[in-house]
Protein backbone atom coordinates (compact mmCIF):
# COMPACT_ATOMS: atom_id res chain seq x y z
CA UNK A 1 0.00 0.00 0.00
CA UNK A 2 2.39 2.80 -0.91
CA UNK A 3 5.02 1.94 0.56
CA UNK A 4 3.28 2.61 4.33
CA UNK A 5 4.12 0.29 6.72
CA UNK A 6 2.80 -0.10 10.62
CA UNK A 7 5.09 2.22 12.03
CA UNK A 8 4.70 5.14 9.39
CA UNK A 9 0.72 4.35 9.48
CA UNK A 10 0.72 4.82 13.39
CA UNK A 11 2.69 8.10 13.10
CA UNK A 12 -0.06 9.46 10.99
CA UNK A 13 -2.36 8.31 12.90
CA UNK A 14 -0.60 9.99 16.09
CA UNK A 15 -0.69 12.90 13.84
CA UNK A 16 -3.86 13.11 12.80
CA UNK A 17 -5.10 12.65 16.38
CA UNK A 18 -2.87 15.90 17.62
CA UNK A 19 -4.32 17.69 15.07
CA UNK A 20 -8.52 17.14 14.99
CA UNK A 21 -8.64 15.59 18.25
CA UNK A 22 -10.38 12.46 19.52
CA UNK A 23 -13.45 13.83 19.09
CA UNK A 24 -13.47 14.97 15.56
CA UNK A 25 -11.94 11.56 14.24
CA UNK A 26 -15.03 9.70 14.41
CA UNK A 27 -16.91 12.43 11.99
CA UNK A 28 -13.83 12.50 9.56
CA UNK A 29 -14.00 8.52 9.30
CA UNK A 30 -17.76 8.67 9.08
CA UNK A 31 -17.28 11.69 6.25
CA UNK A 32 -14.71 9.69 4.29
CA UNK A 33 -16.28 6.48 4.59
CA UNK A 34 -19.79 8.40 3.01
CA UNK A 35 -17.10 10.02 0.60
CA UNK A 36 -16.11 6.75 -0.56
CA UNK A 37 -19.43 4.72 -1.27
CA UNK A 38 -20.84 7.94 -2.88
CA UNK A 39 -17.82 7.76 -5.18
CA UNK A 40 -18.23 3.97 -5.74
CA UNK A 41 -22.01 4.42 -6.31
CA UNK A 42 -21.37 7.41 -9.01
CA UNK A 43 -19.06 4.76 -10.49
CA UNK A 44 -21.30 2.02 -10.67
CA UNK A 45 -23.96 4.12 -12.19
CA UNK A 46 -21.74 5.64 -14.47
CA UNK A 47 -20.63 2.34 -16.10
CA UNK A 48 -24.10 1.19 -16.24
CA UNK A 49 -24.90 4.43 -18.39
CA UNK A 50 -22.20 4.18 -21.15
CA UNK A 51 -23.72 1.72 -23.68
CA UNK A 52 -21.21 -1.32 -24.06
CA UNK A 53 -19.66 -1.13 -20.40
CA UNK A 54 -21.39 -4.17 -19.55
CA UNK A 55 -19.78 -6.05 -22.52
CA UNK A 56 -16.57 -4.81 -22.28
CA UNK A 57 -16.50 -5.97 -18.53
CA UNK A 58 -18.04 -9.30 -18.90
CA UNK A 59 -15.09 -9.39 -22.08
CA UNK A 60 -12.03 -8.37 -19.35
CA UNK A 61 -13.47 -11.78 -16.89
CA UNK A 62 -13.26 -14.19 -19.98
CA UNK A 63 -9.94 -12.81 -20.72
CA UNK A 64 -9.16 -13.37 -17.40
CA UNK A 65 -10.35 -16.82 -17.14
CA UNK A 66 -8.67 -17.25 -20.24
CA UNK A 67 -5.19 -16.26 -19.03
CA UNK A 68 -5.63 -18.63 -15.36
CA UNK A 69 -5.97 -21.29 -17.87
CA UNK A 70 -3.07 -20.53 -19.98
CA UNK A 71 -1.06 -20.46 -16.62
Amino acid sequence: MFGLGTPELVVILGIAFLVFGGKKLPELGSGLGKAISSFKKGLHEAEESVPGMKEVASFKEEVGKVKDLVK
